[in-house]
């Protein structure tokens, strides 16, 4: 006995290591096999990452997978992916695996396909990329089946976690299946057998842009039986669920040459209200078991008719509940006098003629009444819609009676009575007089929060008018944050803008008090008090794109950072994300400012381009108010008085719509009136008064001054422009940077009597009324910073013209005398005498070294006094 138990555990010990070691000597021939089916039936490219065989797996069958498969499409689809899956299983008889010839069939009895991607697409010319079948010419061979390098004698089929998605181009189709798990069981090879089968998936429904079924939780039993012979496939004992709304149906569905024949009947197999609530998503629904429920609920329906190119099965489905209601447990509210009357028709085959026709859907919450009634026409081409809507809602109530769940607590009174007719190329194309509307609606204290706003905005009331062509808002007004605002308009297109991707159209008259742009602005992150909030904080605002609209415009006040403008009045046009400015007028300063141009957000960095006219601004106040003024002219801030300014300007905005100041491009030009000057609170203007003794800057005639800027790259560049000190002229150029550097030189005319006691005796000594014309350029280089500046004064111009001037008037003087008296006597003006040389007479001269001119040296020396003077001399020079 134990001799006999050891030959059988060595015997089976041995079969086992055959079942391990024979895969491996078959690898080879597997690969073959898979890739001739491949290339033998489909006219596609195919590519997987291995092909493995098992004969332990599923003992005493033999076990092929096939990993990692992906199908591309050849033209017209080239290069798209037709489908993938990760593993493909099959199960067949180990003698499978010994057919070496092409011409016989392998059989197949299991497949198991995981985690499949399955994408069935017909374009707008009707091709169809799951046509990758490759045709046989050979009928004879077809007819002995040697054409086909597998057979199948299925017993069991699944497919685990899978999707399919169905686009249709010419009839507007998508339909998505999702989570997909399915499983057969039956026989394909006998003529007429049954097959059961289990679904489960999420289906997506849209035709002509309308979403039918939105992710919507389907289950399906069915028992299939199969007639191969006339390809007629019977649904015999069948319950579906569309998301917990059971369906029970029957009927068949049979293949024929134009398409296919249908035949179905369903209805629901209860007639609980809960029915109809089941039908709702689950996500939305919630808990649906536990929701006291009353009423009726019932649908049902026949499918009947040919599905070809031409027709569709004619439909009749009722949905029907009377007088019903529902409350769930863990909330206040219940919704009562429900009332469904809805049909869903076509009698024809034809797909135009297809409808809805939705007599009743009435309810009530509390004492609010709410009833509709409509009809769908042409739902396949051009969308017919017939409407009424009549009632009141409180919107809070909606929370308080149905699980929804909102970002934030809705409330606010509805009331509407409206009828509407439209179709949708009516809106599609502005149609207008194919748009009516009639009737009314109004909305009471309603808070409403979006991803776009800061702050909430609360609506205190809205009235509004419908007339054919155009909605009427009568009166509009709301507050958001410390703004309130009012508004009356015309809305051009709003079910265009509801109903499809249109953008809003109007005109509107908008009144303020109070408009503080930072409520309708993102807030800082840095900000820890973010609780009203609806944005994210790294998005700064943007203009809607859904808006194409006109606003005029009246606040008394508006607050824009530091600045506040009063009487504001202007145009604001929008529209693809561009605000247009036309003749905006405010208050500010204590003078008046006029701004046109644009701003847009169409890009990700905001852009500005805007012309600024100021008239009788108050420098000080503007200067300190405004950061641009600053840094086009820093030196204003010494200035008192009143200006008028034209300023061209573009470039890019921060997240808080202040501009970038190095993208700042444009051109300026200032005009004072009236103006002071205190060098004491300009750093520029004090050290310049110190190197000047001449000069009283206190004292300098500003009126009617003209200055002309320009900007770019964070530089300004000061055309010249004049100003005057009693007699002294003085003529300013340069440039500066945003960044506060410096680069100016300002030249100042003098008159001879302004330059000291040594100049005067000069005249004194020429004595002649000539030199009273006399007048030398003084240029002070001011560079460095404006907080920090370095102020040198430049004489090399000074002198010379004093120099020359000196020499021709004595030279007029000496006419008809020598040489040498006429020098003798230009040196004795400063001291020297005739017989003095530049040099002493012992010195040589080399090259590089020249006599000194005594003229041109007591003339500078003039000046280095003058420049070096002390305070005595700087007082008893503005004395004069």
């Amino acid at each position: 006995m134990k001799k006999a138990l050891k030959i059988i555990g060595i015997t089976l010990l041995i079969i086992f290591f055959l079942l391990l070691v024979i895969p491996f000597a078959f690898q080879s021939q597997i690969k073959d096999i898979v890739k001739r089916f491949i290339n033998q039936n489909l006219n596609a490219q195919v590519e997987f990452s291995d092909v493995s065989l098992s004969l332990i797996r599923s003992f005493p069958q033999a076990h092929v997978e096939v990993d990692d498969l992906v199908i591309t499409n050849f033209k017209p689809f080239e290069g798209e992916t037709f489908a993938t899956a990760k593993n493909i299983s099959f199960t067949m008889s180990v003698n499978e695996l010994f057919k070496t010839s092409s011409e016989e069939p392998i059989v197949v009895n299991s497949i198991n396909v995981s985690e499949a991607l399955l994408t069935l697409k017909t374009d707008a010319l009707g091709n169809n990329n799951y046509d990758i079948t490759k045709e046989n010419d050979n009928a004879s061979a077809q007819t002995e089946g040697s054409s086909n390098s597998f057979s199948f004698d299925i017993e069991d089929y699944n497919i685990n976690n899978s999707a399919i998605t169905y686009l249709d181009a010419i009839s507007n189709i998508e339909l998505y299946l999702t989570e997909l798990n399915h499983s057969g069981h039956g026989t394909f090879s006998i003529e007429n057998s049954e097959l059961d089968t289990k679904t489960t998936t999420n289906l997506s429904l849209s035709m002509d842009s309308t979403k039918y079924l939105n992710n919507n939780s389907i289950k399906l039993d069915a028992l299939i039986g199969l007639d191969l012979n006339n390809q007629k496939y019977t649904f015999k004992d069948n319950k579906a669920y569309i998301n917990q709304l059971p369906l029970e149906f029957k009927g068949y569905i049979q293949l024929i040459e134009e398409g296919q024949d249908i035949d179905i009947t369903f209805e629901n197999p209860g007639s609980s209200f809960k029915d109809f609530l089941a039908i709702i998503p689950e996500t939305y629904s919630k808990n649906i078991e536990s929701v006291d429920t009353s009423g009726d609920f019932k649908v049902s329906g026949i499918i009947k008719g040919k599905i070809t190119d031409e027709t569709i099965p004619t439909l009749d489905i009722h949905i029907t509940s009377n007088n019903a209601s529902f409350k769930y447990p863990d909330l206040p509210k219940r919704v009562s006098n429900i009332t469904i009357d809805t049909a869903i028709k076509n009698e024809t085959g034809l797909a135009d003629d297809t409808y809805v026709d939705i007599k009743t859907l009435n309810f009530k919450i509390d004492n609010d009444v709410f009833k509709a009634s409509a009809k769908l026409m042409n739902l396949t081409k051009n969308l017919f819609v017939n409407a009424d809507i009549d009632g009141t809602l409180n919107l809070e109530n909606l929370t308080k009676a149905y699980p929804i769940d909102f970002d934030k607590q809705l409330s606010g009174i509805l009331k509407a009575k409206l009828n509407t007719q439209f179709d949708m190329n009516a809106i599609e194309t502005n149609a207008f007089t194919r748009i009516k509307n009639n009737g009314s609606a109004s909305i009471t204290d309603f808070v409403f929060s979006s991803e776009d706003i800061v702050n909430p905005i609360q609506i205190n009331k809205a009235d509004v008018t419908f007339n054919p062509g155009n909605v009427k808002l009568n009166s509009f007004n709301a507050r958001t944050g410390t703004s309130d605002f009012s508004a009356t308009g015309n809305i051009k297109n709003l079910l265009g803008f509801l109903l499809s991707d249109k953008k809003l159209q109007g005109n509107f008259d908008v009144n303020s008090d109070n408009f503080v742009l930072s409520d309708f602005m993102v807030e800082d992150e840095s900000v820890s008090d973010a609780s009203n909030k609806t944005t994210s904080d790294a998005e700064s605002l943007k203009i809607p794109d859904f808006l194409d609209c006109t606003i005029d415009a009246n606040a008394k006040t508006v607050v824009y950072d530091n600045l506040i403008l009063n009487n504001v009045k202007g145009t604001l046009s929008i529209k693809d994300q561009e605000a247009n400015l036309q003749n905006m007028t405010s208050n500010l300063f204590d003078g008046l400012v006029a701004i046109t141009g644009k701003v847009s957000t169409k890009t990700d960095t905001p852009v500005f381009n805007l012309n600024l006219g100021a008239d009788g601004f108050d420098i000080a106040k503007s200067f300190k108010g405004l950061d641009l003024l600053q840094n086009l002219a820093p030196i204003a801030k010494a200035l008192q008085g009143k200006l008028n300014t034209t300023i061209n300007l573009q470039g890019t905005l921060d997240n808080e719509f202040s501009p970038n100041l190095s993208t700042v491009t444009g051109n300026a030009f200032a005009e004072l009136l009236t103006t002071n000057i205190d060098p004491k609170e300009g750093t520029v203007l004090s050290k310049l008064e110190g190197a000047l003794s001449f000069v009283d800057f206190s004292k300098l005639d500003l009126k009617d001054l003209k200055a002309n800027l320009e900007f770019a790259n964070g530089k300004v560049n000061v055309k010249p422009f004049d100003l005057k000190y009693k007699d002294i002229g003085i003529q300013v150029s340069g440039s500066h940077g945003f960044d506060k550097t410096l680069d100016y030189n300002a030249v100042f005319n003098v008159p001879a009597k302004y330059l000291g006691s040594d100049v005067n005796r000069l005249i004194g000594k020429i004595n002649d009324n000539e030199v009273n014309a006399i007048t030398i350029p003084v240029t002070a280089n001011i560079t460095g910073s404006y907080t920090s500046p370095n102020i040198k004064t430049d004489l090399t111009s000074g002198v010379s013209n004093l120099t020359k001037q000196l020499i021709e008037i004595e030279k007029q003087k000496l006419i008809g005398k020598g040489k040498d008296q006429i020098k003798d006597a230009l040196g004795g003006l400063f001291g020297g005498n005739k017989n003095e040389t530049p040099q002493d007479s012992t010195s040589t001269k080399t090259d590089s070294t020249k006599a000194k001119d005594p003229i041109k040296e007591g003339v500078k020396g003039i000046f280095d006094n003058l420049l070096k003077g002390n305070s005595k001399k700087k007082d008893s020079t503005k004395n004069e």
